[in-house]
């Protein structure tokens, strides 16, 4: 999978957390990979904890808890490990173990969940830091095989029949509802999937940021099978 990464234009491939956290992004590249493939048994982990929810914050402690073989124990240890490392770097790791996210089901023509292709935007500079332990992850496409939703003349006229008020006011309403961070994939899009164990760095919409931000959305999840994600 490197050797795919690394001839995509969109992505930086490193080999090492400081490469990931300090190097800037420029240019088309708006996602960097820290590329690896993890030993240990992280199904094992997702066995044993317990899904309170569909989105189940797992803590420290949770995972300290749990009795584990000695390739459990591995993938334990390599959590516990990124979870310190990005904590040092300033940023607030969670880790999730996910059923399935909430869907946006209100209208037929736009959906503002995550599923939908979208960006991420914060009023402050900040990246998106994501790793996939266990289950499908997510996907990500290049600004050039994507079309802003609000910007598709039909969805455009729904959404200003939907408004009903003055054009002055209509680019607030849909940044207010988050239409504006929503995307569709043009006919010939080729998603790059995340994959699993890998630890990447997403460009976010903030007022600093020098590159176009990225565009991701989550996988659709398998009957059955949790995913057990680290997100920040």
């Amino acid at each position: 999978m490197k050797n795919t990464l690394s001839n995509n234009n969109q992505i930086e491939v490193v080999s090492t957390f400081s490469e990931l956290v300090n190097l800037h992004f420029q240019g088309n590249k708006n996602a960097i990979c820290w590329s690896r493939n993890l030993i240990g048994d992280f199904k094992e982990i997702v066995e044993k904890l317990h899904l309170k929810e569909n989105i189940t914050e797992v803590s420290v402690e949770d995972l300290l808890a749990l009795q584990l073989s000695e390739k459990g124990h591995l993938a334990r240890e390599i959590i516990l490990s990124d979870l310190q490392r990005l904590t040092d770097f300033g940023a607030s790791p969670s880790l999730n173990l996910l059923k399935s996210y909430e869907r946006d089901e209100e209208l037929d023509f736009i959906s503002t969940d995550v599923y939908s292709y979208h960006i991420d935007r914060s009023p402050i500079e900040a990246d998106t830091f994501l790793c996939t332990y266990h289950g499908p992850a997510s996907d990500i496409l290049p600004h050039d095989q994507v079309e802003k939703m609000i910007l598709v003349p039909e969805i455009r006229e729904k959404l200003k029949k939907l408004h009903d008020g003055s054009e002055a006011e209509f680019e607030a309403f849909l940044e207010d509802n988050f239409f504006d961070l929503h995307y569709q994939p043009k006919p010939d899009a080729k998603p790059v999937n995340l994959g699993s164990g890998h630890l990447w760095r997403l460009a976010v919409d903030h007022p600093m940021q020098q590159v176009l931000p990225c565009v991701h959305r989550a996988p659709a999840e398998k009957e059955g099978e949790y995913r057990l994600l680290l997100i920040c």
